[in-house]
C-alpha cells in the first residue's frame, strides 16, 4: 500500500515539475503514452526544432510547406514543394542536422487552386475524420500516430506497440470518405526499433 502511495506522490511531484515548468497537460499526457524513453522523444524534438528552424532560416525552403518528425533520429519530411530545388535543400539540412540517422520524404509538387480538387479546408476535414476513427478504436493508442494529409493523401507518422496498430490505423485512414492514398511510415516497437 504504501508503495502505491509512494508511486501516485513520485507521479503527483513529476506532473507538477512539468506544469510549472510551462509543459502543458497534452505534452505530459504524450510522454506518458510515448512509445520511446523521455530520453529519446527529448532527442527527437530537439532534432525536429533544429531542423525546423534551419528551415526557416534559408531562403530555398519554405518552412510552412515542409512538416519534420523525427523517432529514434530519423528524420521525415511532408509536404508540399514550390520546385525541386526546395525538396533537395531540405534534404541536404536535414541530414547536416546532428543527431539524424536518415532522411524519409514524402513531398509532392504543390498544385495551384485550379488544378486541385484538394484544397487545405478538405486535407483538415480528412485529417479531423482520421484522428477521430484512430481514437475511437481502443486497440491504438491514437497519441502515438501523426497524421498528415497533403492533396488528401493521408500521411501515418509514429510508433505503435504492434502489427496489428499499423493495419488498423491504414484501415481506419483509407476508410474515410475523400482519402485519394495513404503513406504509412508508422514503425512498430516490437518490430525492433
Amino acid at each position: 500500500m504504501r508503495q502505491n502511495y509512494f508511486a501516485l506522490y513520485l507521479f503527483f511531484l513529476l506532473g507538477l515539475a512539468l506544469l510549472t515548468t510551462g509543459c502543458p497537460p497534452k505534452t505530459i499526457y504524450e510522454i506518458a503514452m510515448d512509445e520511446r524513453s523521455v530520453g529519446d522523444l527529448t532527442k527527437d524534438k530537439e532534432i525536429e526544432a533544429k531542423v525546423k528552424s534551419a528551415f526557416a532560416d534559408d531562403e530555398t525552403v519554405d518552412a510552412l510547406d515542409i512538416s519534420v518528425y523525427s523517432f529514434y533520429g530519423d528524420v521525415y519530411l511532408v509536404g508540399q514543394k514550390q520546385t525541386e530545388a526546395q525538396k533537395k535543400r531540405a534534404i541536404e539540412i536535414s541530414k547536416k542536422t546532428e543527431g539524424v540517422k536518415s532522411v524519409t520524404t514524402y513531398i509532392l509538387q504543390k498544385k495551384g487552386e485550379d488544378e486541385d480538387s484538394c484544397g487545405t479546408t478538405n486535407s483538415l476535414e480528412i485529417t479531423a475524420k482520421v484522428k477521430a476513427a484512430l481514437i475511437e478504436d481502443g486497440d491504438i493508442w491514437s497519441t502515438n500516430v501523426e497524421v498528415q494529409t497533403v492533396q488528401c493523401n493521408v500521411v501515418l507518422l509514429g510508433l505503435v506497440g504492434s502489427e496489428k496498430e499499423i493495419e488498423k490505423s491504414i484501415v481506419h485512414a483509407k476508410g474515410v470518405e475523400g482519402v485519394r492514398s495513404v503513406k504509412s511510415f508508422l514503425v512498430s516497437v516490437k518490430a525492433g526499433k
